[in-house]
């Protein structure tokens, strides 16, 4: 069966390639210093993630996944732990709502893991306490987006109406 769908795919001329995977931007800051070391560790901690595609040429693509944690302890920041997640795709013989979901899901869910390693990496060089990031599932995130896109498209429809 899944080889049925593979020769399916290749047959429509289908092609989806990892490249490279790479870090593109990667900063940590420490504010506090080491009073961060010297309070009672009870961290407020703040994700941020964003996706951005790039188009090389017809069928490369570069997908950067952000990630932003910021971990506060009161109102001051202990520490802000920035990884722009890059990978290179080949992809082509897809249509454009179909490329837009691979973009937006199979691609950040490829970069995910490292980015998150980095992220680790980077904080428990800090001699911050190890953050595991949970998962993520961009599926749900792109589902969201869409509707929300297409909720505010029928809002201007009607407000011009």
């Amino acid at each position: 069966m899944a080889e049925e769908s593979k020769q399916e795919a290749a047959e429509a001329g289908q092609q989806f390639a990892v490249q490279r995977i790479y870090i593109k931007d990667l900063s940590f800051e420490a504010p506090m210093g080491s009073q961060a070391f010297t309070k009672q560790w009870q961290p407020a901690v703040n994700q941020e993630l964003g996706n951005k595609v790039n188009k090389l040429d017809d069928n490369n693509y570069e997908v950067v996944l952000t990630i932003t944690v910021t971990v506060k302890l009161g109102e001051e920041t202990a520490f802000l732990a920035e990884v722009h997640q890059a990978g290179i795709f080949t992809i082509s013989g897809l249509e454009e709502q179909q490329l837009a979901h691979v973009m937006n899901t199979m691609c950040p869910n490829i970069l995910f893991p490292y980015a998150r390693e980095a992220i680790d990496s980077v904080i428990t060089k800090g001699t911050f306490p190890a953050l595991m990031l949970p998962p993520v599932n961009f599926d749900a995130l792109f589902a969201q987006a869409m509707q929300k896109a297409q909720t505010e498209d029928q809002a201007e429809a009607e407000a011009s109406h």
